[in-house]
């Protein structure tokens, strides 16, 4: 059977948030130092392998962190853009107006 577009068997990467990629982390983090001597090494490779990935995105992903400097610029581009912006259609420009 095949699969329709946008199904979630399509092979895609999953997408996840910072917040999800933080617990995935720390998960991960708990796992390796609740592992036994005789776990395989080839399995504890690959922990630590996922560890590095998600520490580098973590760390390349400055802008998503919810800092109050990032989330006061975030603020002043809004404010600064809100005048430019008009009306979705004549109707709402009526009703807002």
């Amino acid at each position: 059977m095949r699969a329709f577009h946008g199904q979630l068997s399509d092979n895609q990467p999953i997408r996840r948030t910072l917040a999800e990629k933080q617990k995935q982390l720390r998960d991960l983090k708990e796992t390796l130092a609740s592992m036994k001597s005789h776990t395989a090494p080839a399995l504890r490779d690959s922990v630590r392998k996922r560890i590095a990935q998600l520490e580098a995105e973590l760390a390349a992903a400055p802008a998503l962190k919810s800092s109050p400097e990032n989330r006061a610029q975030r603020q002043t581009t809004r404010a600064a853009t809100d005048g430019e912006r008009r009306p979705r259609s004549r109707i709402r420009a009526h009703v807002m107006g």
